[in-house]
């Protein structure tokens, strides 16, 4: 995409007869009144204003915690300016942006990340992880809103697509701004999930928000260079009555897993990969014992773990969210009358009775993190006297979901009744057997055939 702002802005008039009729965004429905928290992120000060001002506002009225991010402190806004640096302009934005935020949420929090304005694309990275933190645990009452990933300034781009990756992470309702549209864009390019937010009462906060915006509103000076950035045409984009969002709400789990076993009956390999059956070899030999009276395994998937597991077992109950999965591992196990299989998620449906051997292999980083907390008490708890936990995870990052392999391995080694048995570690995949602290050093054992 590529736009300049003194480019001729698309009329207002011609804006809103396209986005007449259409749908209005219901806030009752994201969160009700006097709870949740909004988290927005901008890529530069006057983003937040611009695209999501009012709902700021709106939120902070509501009686919810605001929390604003600014990637940069805008700094390269006026590259040819005679009279300001880069500093200068860093400074100032930065004061803007506060009293912008004091118009509309007095009381919210202010996070600058202070990373280069027009680099945002090569500093990915170091914008994750600070969004992740500010955001923090995920939670159902939590709003993230961002600049929309299409809005054609390689910043605003990259901001909506480091918020959808965490939307999408850690299963939170994504509300994104378009900003530069409005100014390049056509009827016909505008998204057709673009919900509108009628402002009511706080277009007045709004309007004294884009007002603390000196540097952007109006000239530096009357020098070359120091011309407004934002011309009356991109203003009048912004003084509607209304504010635009392309909603994107959290897929559950159970839909994303079925979409997966639609485009494969074995996505993950687990009967061709010469990588998935070393990692089983190796995690079985690594029990401590031949034979295991009562086994748990919640997320089975396609069965073939568990068919090794009941070959072991007096007893199997194995779980998983998706029912095309558990259709495959039925036909797989009909001859073992012993395997209990049950759709349900972990740590939620967790089932009733105890076991010796509980089998986490391959599921725990698709969990929130408070999830897999109660996912490793949950466990300990359902644990026999003499009973165990193989525990089996890949390393690496896994696209789209916040925890690693080794986080869930640490969360499970820090249960306090818990100690390792044994323990096995490579570049790939890592393996923990945990048995009760108090249990004795695991020997042959009594044999429940």
């Amino acid at each position: 995409m590529s736009f300049s702002h003194l480019d001729d802005s698309v009329p207002e008039e011609e804006w809103a007869r396209a986005l007449a009729g259409r749908s209005s965004l219901d806030l009752d429905q994201l969160c009700p009144p006097g709870t949740g928290r909004l988290v927005v992120l901008a890529a530069h000060p006057d983003d937040e204003t611009l695209g999501a001002g009012g709902l700021i506002a709106a939120f902070a009225a509501r009686g919810a915690a605001v929390d604003v991010v600014v990637a940069t402190a805008g700094e390269a806004s006026h590259p040819e300016s005679p009279t300001h640096t880069r500093d200068d302009l860093a400074r100032i934005r930065r004061v803007e942006l506060r009293a912008a935020v004091a118009q509309l949420a007095p009381k919210a929090a202010v996070h600058f990340l202070d990373l280069p304005d027009g680099g945002l694309a090569a500093h990915r990275a170091a914008l994750d992880a600070a969004l992740a933190a500010v955001v923090g645990p995920a939670a159902d009452t939590t709003i993230l809103a961002a600049p929309w990933r299409t809005d054609g300034h390689t910043d605003h781009d990259t901001a909506g697509l480091a918020a959808a990756a965490l939307a999408r992470t850690l299963g939170l309702p994504l509300l994104e701004y378009p900003i530069w549209l409005w100014h390049w864009g056509s009827p016909e390019q505008v998204p057709a999930d673009l919900v509108l937010l009628p402002l009511g009462g706080a277009a007045a906060a709004k309007a004294r928000a884009m007002e603390t915006h000196v540097s952007q509103v109006r000239p530096l000076s009357a020098a070359p260079g120091d011309e407004a950035l934002l011309s009356p045409g991109v203003l009048a984009h912004f003084e509607r009555s209304f504010e635009s969002f392309v909603l994107t709400r959290p897929r559950p789990p159970r839909e994303v897993f079925e979409d997966l076993y639609q485009t494969s009956s074995d996505p993950w390999q687990f009967e061709s990969s010469f990588y998935e059956h070393r990692k089983r070899a190796l995690s079985l030999a690594m029990l401590p014992r031949p034979r295991f009276a009562s086994v748990f395994e919640p997320g089975c998937s396609i069965g073939v773990l568990t068919q090794e597991l009941a070959a072991r077992a007096q007893a199997v109950a194995a779980t998983d969210i998706s029912d095309s999965a558990l259709d495959l591992a039925r036909r797989r196990l009909a001859a073992a009358p012993h395997v209990r299989l049950a759709q349900g998620a972990v740590p939620q449906d967790w089932p009733e009775g105890s076991f010796d051997l509980v089998v986490v292999s391959e599921i725990g980083y698709f969990l929130q993190p408070s999830e897999l907390r109660d996912l490793a008490a949950r466990t300990e708890a359902s644990l026999t006297d003499d009973g165990v936990i193989l525990l089996c995870h890949w390393r690496h990052p896994n696209d789209g979901w916040e925890l690693t392999g080794d986080q869930v391995h640490e969360v499970f080694r820090a249960q306090g009744g818990l100690r390792v048995l044994a323990e096995h570690c490579e570049e790939d995949f890592r393996i923990d057997v945990l048995v009760r602290t108090a249990a004795a050093s695991a020997g042959p054992g009594p044999d429940p055939r």
